[in-house]
């Protein structure tokens, strides 16, 4: 036992002068995940780099599975020291980061965000329900003679699927399977849709992985367009095409109303008030994560935290809500700033 623990303080040992030797190579927070987080992080690293006398961080959106994979890779100035993330970490990632060595992680919640089904500006507003888009979205579907049996999804057109939507060609432009907001538009819009059909919601309690793969699977004969992580990308797409549709998070749409504009999703329009207290049904918490083994070592982390979490920022009147975040309650950001403060770990 003693000889375990002097190799493991050994190991210990090495691995910071490796990240002390390292940091000198490395004088700037290096941060990638999410693209929906993306804007608020650059907006915070940005004024971080004009107010204090540590580098801006360089943010790098790679999606947010793509940022948990390099976050988790290891501990060292050649890996992140951040990952932006549009869910909560998974277990498997977590685990992930534990074969890595990245055992102690700092989970920040930031605030919340929107999914938002949206055309172009001078398109028809459209107004659908999560059933509609399961219906139009899946690859299987039940078969509507009845019953309990699935089909290859047959509809072409929205309104194959419900009568009161238009007749044009259901074209769906959306983000990889990389991406938070793509596990988030499945889990509350696709499940939601789901759900409409009791059969279907009684699996998951007794089949639940038949139920996911039901619920989450994604057509594949071109109704669905990844359109990758750029959004930019999709709003240049919807404009070309009035017909088509994009998903993406509601602060894009903030920034971007001059050129696109949201459906309304079982009778709520996405707005800053219906996604803060939860009406709109595709609603979503945003994240940051922390390799606690960097702070310390690379240059500004806790000074960057602090600015994040600071009223300033994301506060009621701070300056990420004018890029579309919608901020927490008070009392919860005070107790999120505490525990980010102790650098409180899961």
């Amino acid at each position: 036992m003693k000889k375990l623990l002097t190799t493991a303080a050994l190991a210990a040992t090495a691995l910071g002068v490796a990240m002390t030797a390292g940091a000198a190579a490395r004088d700037h927070i290096s941060i990638v995940g999410s693209s929906t987080v993306y804007p608020f992080s650059t907006t915070v690293a940005e004024r971080f780099g004009r107010s204090t006398h540590f580098k801006a961080p360089k943010v790098e959106s790679t999606g947010t599975g793509g940022g948990f994979k390099l976050f988790c890779s290891g501990v060292g100035v050649q890996y992140p020291d951040m990952t932006n993330a549009s869910r909560a970490i998974k277990d498997s990632e977590l685990q992930m980061c534990a074969d890595n060595g990245v055992t102690d992680v700092v989970e920040v919640l930031i605030g919340y965000d929107g999914i938002v089904i949206a055309n172009a500006k001078a398109a028809p507003l459209f107004k659908v329900t999560r059933k509609d888009l399961f219906l139009a979205l899946a690859k299987e579907v039940p078969n509507p003679k009845g019953g309990q049996g699935l089909i290859a999804n047959p509809y072409k057109t929205w309104k194959d699927i419900n009568p009161v939507l238009p007749a044009s060609k259901i074209e769906v432009l959306g983000p990889p399977p990389t991406s938070g907001t793509r596990d988030a538009f499945l889990e509350m819009a696709m499940e939601g849709g789901c759900n409409s059909f009791d059969w279907i919601k009684a699996l998951k309690s007794t089949d639940k992985n038949k139920y996911k793969a039901l619920c989450h699977e994604i057509r594949e004969d071109g109704a669905y367009v990844e359109a990758g992580e750029n959004d930019n990308l999709i709003v240049q797409k919807l404009n070309a095409n009035p017909n088509a549709l994009g998903i993406f998070g509601f602060s894009f749409l903030d920034q971007n109303s001059d050129k696109v504009k949201a459906s309304q999703v079982d009778g709520k329009d996405p707005t800053f008030d219906t996604i803060a207290d939860g009406s709109y049904p595709i609603s979503r918490p945003l994240f940051f994560y922390v390799k606690k083994a960097h702070v310390g070592v690379v240059p500004g982390i806790a000074e960057y935290l602090a600015e994040f979490t600071h009223e300033k920022a994301w506060g009621d009147e701070g300056y990420l809500t004018d890029k579309g975040m919608i901020p927490m309650a008070k009392a919860k950001r005070a107790k999120i700033a505490a525990e980010v403060k102790a650098l409180k770990t899961l």
